[in-house]
């Protein structure tokens, strides 16, 4: 399969542009799609764009001041939502075998329902081919959250999702390979402008 390689994660992205079109489409025309993200099924839509965001947090029945997610798929992304990238984030993130998800002092070009009280915002570089390969053709960033009605168990398949859900969504992404295994939550870091960091999520 023709792919391209990208030197800063050193990993292929599969060249199957057909297999992601009606999903970036569903995005960029304001729709939030349900899909396989690094981790475990979420709930995606575009980073900027407000309605998407409402939408997914109806969906959901979440509150948005508990927050979202950011996933990008290259880390020279990180300047692009965040005003000052400590120092140390750079490798942290780079060589991270487990997914991980960085809360950083202050975020910026995205939606205000992405940013905490105090101005900071969570983001994932996403290492997981398929997920990564959505991502990059979108080319922005992507919304995430579990997909699961909030206070309820994150679903494990496919099949636990809540069928409310899959019915108000304005499309469905599958793997047609997918990894098998148990996915579970990130872990949850935060970090301060000095380089300090503590372990919200292990």
């Amino acid at each position: 399969m023709r792919g391209i390689f990208d030197e800063f994660n050193l990993t292929f992205v599969p060249m199957t542009p057909n297999l992601y079109h009606d999903a970036i489409t569903s995005l960029k025309s304001g729709g939030v799609i349900l899909y396989p993200s690094d981790t475990i099924w979420g709930l995606g839509c575009d980073v900027r764009n407000d309605s998407s965001i409402e939408k997914l947090l109806q969906i959901k029945h979440r509150p948005a001041e508990k927050g979202l997610i950011v996933l990008i798929s290259k880390i020279e992304q990180l300047s692009e939502y965040v005003e000052e990238v400590p120092e140390i984030a750079w490798d942290l993130v780079d060589f991270a075998e487990d997914p991980l998800t960085v809360i950083y002092p202050k975020g910026k070009n995205v939606s205000a329902h992405l940013l905490g009280p105090d101005g900071s915002i969570a983001i994932r570089l996403v290492k997981d081919e398929f997920c990564k390969g959505l991502i990059y053709r979108y080319q922005r960033g992507l919304v995430s959250t579990s997909a699961n009605i909030s206070g309820e168990p994150s679903p494990i398949d496919f099949e636990s999702i809540s069928g409310s859900i899959k019915e108000q969504v304005d499309y469905i992404l599958k793997n047609p390979n997918p990894v098998k295994g148990n996915k579970k939550p990130s872990k949850i870091v935060k970090l301060g402008l000095g380089g300090d960091y503590s372990l919200i999520r292990g």
